[in-house]
């Protein structure tokens, strides 16, 4: 990921800028760039009338001229109180649905860093669903921060498996990120089980899945040393439930996991998982879509 060239969509609300923070970590990290966007809708679809600039005034602008100006002179100057300006590139603008715009656009771009929450209205991004779509749609990792944490220092790192070999696909990046900040890499398993079939967990499936996420650290983390542990997290919870507890108490500086994984009771459902972690974790998470990323290919 060096000279990484990093998107960043902004909605002009305060979370909304803070990915700026996090693009900045990584784009320091990397040697990258940090190019700001953003997508609208002109006429406002509720009440047919002029763009409504978030965060500009409450001034109505209907000339599209005037429009592109505006917003190139507003992102400019977010880029500029937020990031060295020596990582800023040009900003972006596109009209147009800002989920579709975004996976659109990246196409030029490393990865995409965005939060999971903005500012409301029609016409402004709906961050929140904006986000899950990105991660599903998008072909680049996708880094989600959120009011809680941003990506400051990255001390330590949490990488989900399980075992397939779409999970498979995140491992690259976590170990790109661990071995450029030194960091501590934990990967982990969710070993789910109904306590209203299985009283007791089969101890010999733990100890089992324990020796193949040895194993796989061993394959595919090796480089890591003894930067990398693993654990299998036995749990009553769904997947996503499991994640956020074992991260509640003493968060990790990033998350890092696929968009795409097995289903059933006993592995990682990531799809959705993914998104349920990245709405609620206390930590940023970076997704790994592999299935987009081979059709890019």
């Amino acid at each position: 990921m060096e000279n990484i060239r990093i998107l960043v969509p902004l909605d002009f609300s305060e979370l909304s800028t803070s990915a700026l923070h996090s693009a900045r970590q990584m784009a320091r990290l990397f040697e990258g760039t940090i190019t700001p966007f953003h997508s609208y809708l002109p006429l406002n679809e509720v009440d047919g009338g002029p763009y409504m600039f978030g965060g500009m005034g409450s001034t109505a602008i209907d000339d599209y001229e005037e429009i592109q100006t505006a917003l190139n002179s507003r992102l400019t100057e977010l880029g500029e109180e937020n990031v060295d300006p020596s990582l800023l590139t040009k900003p972006l603008i596109s009209i147009g649905n800002p989920a579709q715009a975004i996976v659109e656009e990246a196409k030029d771009f490393d990865m995409i860093v965005m939060s999971t929450h903005g500012r409301t209205g029609f016409s402004r991004f709906f961050l929140g669903s904006v986000a899950e779509k990105v991660l599903r749609m998008s072909h680049l990792p996708v880094l989600i921060v959120n009011e809680e944490r941003e990506v400051t220092n990255l001390n330590r790192i949490l990488l989900t498996t399980d075992f397939s070999d779409h999970s498979r696909a995140a491992f690259p990046y976590a170990k790109e990120i661990a071995l450029k900040a030194n960091a501590k890499l934990e990967l982990i398993n969710i070993f789910a089980y109904d306590p209203e079939h299985d009283s007791n967990p089969d101890k010999s499936k733990i100890e089992l899945r324990n020796q193949r996420l040895k194993v796989l650290a061993k394959e595919e983390l090796h480089e890591l040393e003894d930067l990398i542990s693993t654990n299998v997290i036995v749990s009553t919870d769904t997947p996503h439930e499991a994640i956020l507890n074992y991260n509640a108490a003493d968060p990790y500086d990033l998350v890092v996991m696929s968009t795409v994984g097995r289903t059933g009771i006993d592995y990682l459902m990531m799809g959705s998982t993914t998104a349920n972690v990245a709405r609620h974790v206390k930590s940023p998470v970076l997704s790994i879509n592999p299935r987009q990323q081979a059709e890019a290919e």
